[in-house]
């Protein structure tokens, strides 16, 4: 039986312009900006594990979820990748989304209770723009993150020097942007085409997966991403893993951290039982417990993004000045 699909094409999509913006660019936190006061014990353990995977050439990653990027963290994320501290960088959709509009008009963001009620919610032809890259990565065979970030770079969008995806192609370094079908307002549009998106994550989750390979030694850290961050990393390093025991090699020698705002207590290197609703945190169990099990260690930082990721900036500068 074939059932009815919605028709796109009945959508009625404005202009973004014609959107009340919550962000602009006065939300970003650059290397000089002022900071809001935060201290963590486990922050100069990490900064100065990332200074050594950097001297040692080893995979620096941050999986990173919308809200990192939201809370202003671009600038600092790009002077990492420009220093080589930060060696892969991995998005959600919605993360991205946040990173084209940046670079495209300067601003992101929208009400949801406003717009959801107007039936208008991510219906808006510039950001529609985005799924044009998914259909030049199928065709070129590359990544969603990498073809972003070359028509952000390639059509000279306004804001492109605070675009995380923009530096990361423009520098070389991988920078992956992992979808779920029906999650991001780009999937609303009807020009959205899911073979090709399809195709172009499914190469950054490949793309991924090899730096994931360099990771003995290294670090990964995922920062509000509460299922995408850990889940693919679990796969990821499962794969890893098979092809280096093949070899007599192993990934288990690494620090892994979670940046976050659940309270998780005092004892996060000890999983949680079942009946315990902190067992079903994934970067729980999953990053800061199963997969460092074999000589890995791991930290919880808990406080608002704005706050913790400057922090353990300065904690790397401070390292290497």
């Amino acid at each position: 039986m074939s059932h009815a699909k919605f028709d796109r094409s009945r959508l009625w999509l404005k202009p973004l312009s014609e959107r009340v913006h919550d962000i602009d660019r006065s939300v970003f936190i650059r290397p000089a900006s002022p900071r809001i006061p935060f201290m963590h014990p486990a922050l100069p353990q990490i900064a100065q594990a990332i200074v050594a995977a950097g001297k040692n050439h080893r995979s620096i990653m941050f999986c990173c979820g919308a809200h990192v990027l939201r809370r202003g963290n671009g600038p600092l994320l790009i002077d990492l990748m420009e220093r080589g501290l930060l060696t892969h960088l991995a998005l959600n959709g919605a993360g991205a989304i946040h990173d084209f509009e940046l670079a495209m008009i300067g601003q992101t963001c929208e009400s949801v209770p406003r717009y959801v009620r107007s039936g208008e919610f991510g219906l808006w032809t510039d950001t529609g723009r985005f799924n044009e890259a998914s259909a030049v990565a199928a065709k070129l065979d590359i990544g969603l993150g990498e073809a972003i970030g070359k028509m952000i770079n390639e059509e000279k969008f306004p804001h492109r020097d605070t675009s995380v995806l923009a530096a990361a192609q423009r520098l070389g370094v991988p920078a992956t942007v992992h979808v779920a079908f029906g999650q991001d307002i780009v999937h609303e549009h009807p020009n959205f085409d899911a073979a090709a998106t399809g195709i172009a994550t499914y190469n950054d989750f490949l793309v991924y997966t090899d730096s994931i390979m360099g990771l003995e030694g290294g670090v990964f850290l995922n920062a509000g991403s509460a299922v995408m961050g850990p889940e693919v990393y679990l796969k990821a390093l499962t794969m890893a893993r098979n092809v280096a025991h093949q070899t007599g090699q192993v990934i288990a020698h690494f620090t892994t951290a979670v940046f976050d705002l659940l309270p998780l207590g005092e004892e996060t290197g000890k999983e949680a039982p079942k009946s315990d609703p902190r067992y079903y945190f994934r970067p729980y169990k999953t990053i800061l417990v199963r997969t460092v099990a074999d000589g890995g260690v791991s930290h919880y930082v808990q406080g608002d993004h704005n706050q913790t990721i400057p922090a353990l900036y300065d904690q790397i500068i401070q390292r290497i000045s």
